[in-house]
């Protein structure tokens, strides 16, 4: 199992190291001008939070994959994180429109790769958690 956290937490930072290219890839400076500057502010700080909270997972994955396969505290934040990473999931089919990506190849392809790493994390770390 501890070979999983490891690819967990590789795959958590470079997650985490993607949200940098939001902003300019997603068109934020354009598309964010018509919201109030306390929202457009607060999708630039939560969008640093979410990455920096993922990028945190992933280190603690790569420099703690036995404690949290093999105690106790271990197992409850495995737990927790599993916790955040099904709601994840679940929000990648019902809190996006399927507009979205339906009919378009390369939205289609990032989808279906999305929900599968979603998948992955949640799997291993409630599997660590109920094991």
């Amino acid at each position: 199992m501890e070979i999983h956290f490891k690819i967990t937490g590789v795959l958590l930072v470079a997650l985490a190291l993607v949200h940098l290219i939001f902003p300019k890839y997603f068109q934020w400076k354009e598309g964010l001008k018509s919201l109030s500057l306390i929202n457009r502010q607060m999708m630039l700080v939560h969008t640093f939070f979410i990455a920096f909270t993922v990028f945190m997972m992933g280190i603690l994955c790569l420099t703690s994959a036995n404690e949290l396969i093999d105690t106790t505290l271990g197992k409850k934040i495995s737990f927790g994180l599993g916790i955040f990473w099904v709601i994840r999931l679940f929000i990648q089919f019902f809190g996006y429109s399927s507009a979205l990506w339906k009919g378009k190849s390369f939205e289609t392809a990032i989808h279906v790769i999305f929900s599968l790493l979603w998948f992955y994390f949640s799997a291993v770390f409630i599997w660590t958690a109920t094991h």
